[in-house]
């Protein structure tokens, strides 16, 4: 593996803890690069370690494929608001999968370490500080991603306005949100500059972010699936809030959609289609997913947070799923992430879940 080092900010805690990261990387055989700040890297790294300001935090890096792997470190003051409101809005600013926000004033001195989906894990500043970010961040850099689209326009015309699975996403959509399960939408415009922006909807492709999805059986070859960082409360466009899953090829990391003429050529389904494909092949009874971040006491979880539109995640979801005594009506936990709930339909799902569901996701 080809591991790059940018930056624009290490102080001496940083500094350390890059040098150490390093002599990690090279001791495990992978091929180091130093980058100067605002670098375009060559195609085949897959990991960057940036260093940036936690007052100014910027990317440092021309990404040239999302499956570009980067894990940003700062270090910064304990915030008056919560460490992870603060660490969030590092980590969407310098546009990271992984984030370690050491907060060295502290009592005990720690890192945070975040990622997009709202997990994170706390770091002792120890002897195996800089081994437990490498772990991590080799595991992710390692992934195989699945969450490139093929867009047709070939939706045919009475599907342009949905049909009954459409109208049920957009009804469990309005009950989640109103049990407060909607993170709140974050808009782009005041967390990044405009360059940022392009660049951030070039790489991930989301015009704003808000997590979660829903998807639903439409035949047995094809499933409704909520965009990419759309607000679920919202589901008005089919093509855009809502899009049609026609195809998956995991070798190739792509999915196919099919859409109405005329559809924003920006639009995309939700990362973790890849994961929902393999769920509707393999269980056959299954009729709709339902994922959010929160969590339901006593079941089942992943080990390992693998980022959502990864085959890892979706293979090892899958597993899990198969040893629960009902696939085709499970709930499993996603660790440092949420919930994923197999079912007949959404509302029987939402249903079943609703009254049980904890807001705080207990984290690894």
């Amino acid at each position: 593996m080809k591991v790059a080092f940018v930056g624009d900010h290490e102080t001496p805690f940083v500094r350390r803890t890059l040098d150490e990261l390093r002599a990690l990387v090279v001791a495990r055989g992978h091929d180091v690069l130093d980058g100067s700040a605002t670098p375009v890297l060559p195609d085949d790294v897959q990991l960057v370690f940036n260093s940036t300001s936690a007052d100014e935090p910027r990317p440092n890096y021309l990404r040239q494929r999302p499956s570009q792997l980067v894990c940003t470190l700062v270090e910064a003051r304990a915030p008056q608001e919560s460490v992870s409101r603060a660490a969030y809005r590092v980590l969407v600013k310098t546009m990271s999968n992984l984030l370690v926000y050491a907060v060295t004033d502290a009592d005990p001195p720690a890192s945070f370490m975040m990622t997009p989906e709202l997990g994170n894990q706390e770091l002792a500043h120890d002897a195996q500080h800089a081994a437990r970010i490498a772990d991590k961040a080799l595991a992710l850099a390692g992934a195989r991603w699945v969450i490139d689209n093929d867009v047709v326009a070939d939706l045919p015309e009475h599907l342009w306005q949905g049909d009954d699975h459409v109208r049920s996403m957009q009804r469990v959509g309005r009950e989640l949100d109103g049990l407060g399960l909607l993170p709140t939408v974050l808009p782009l415009e005041d967390l990044l500059s405009e360059r940022d922006r392009r660049v951030l909807m070039k790489v991930f492709g989301i015009t704003q972010l808000s997590y979660g999805n829903l998807s639903t059986r439409r035949d047995a070859s094809s499933f409704w699936m909520t965009g990419r960082g759309v607000d679920k409360s919202s589901l008005h466009d089919v093509g855009r809030h809502v899009l049609l899953v026609t195809g998956l090829d995991a070798d190739a990391g792509r999915v196919r959609v099919s859409v109405p003429p005329g559809t924003d050529a920006r639009a995309r389904v939700s990362v973790d289609a890849v994961e929902h494909a393999m769920l509707y092949r393999d269980f056959p009874r299954i009729g709709a997913i339902l994922h959010v971040h929160a969590w339901l006491p006593g079941i089942d979880s992943t080990r390992q947070s693998w980022p959502c539109g990864s085959v890892e995640l979706a293979q090892e979801t899958l597993d899990l799923v198969a040893r629960q005594p009902d696939p085709a009506n499970a709930v499993i936990g996603l660790v440092n992430h949420g919930i994923t709930a197999t079912g007949p339909d959404l509302d029987t799902i939402f249903a079943r879940i609703a009254s049980r569901l904890e807001r705080r996701v207990p984290m690894a």
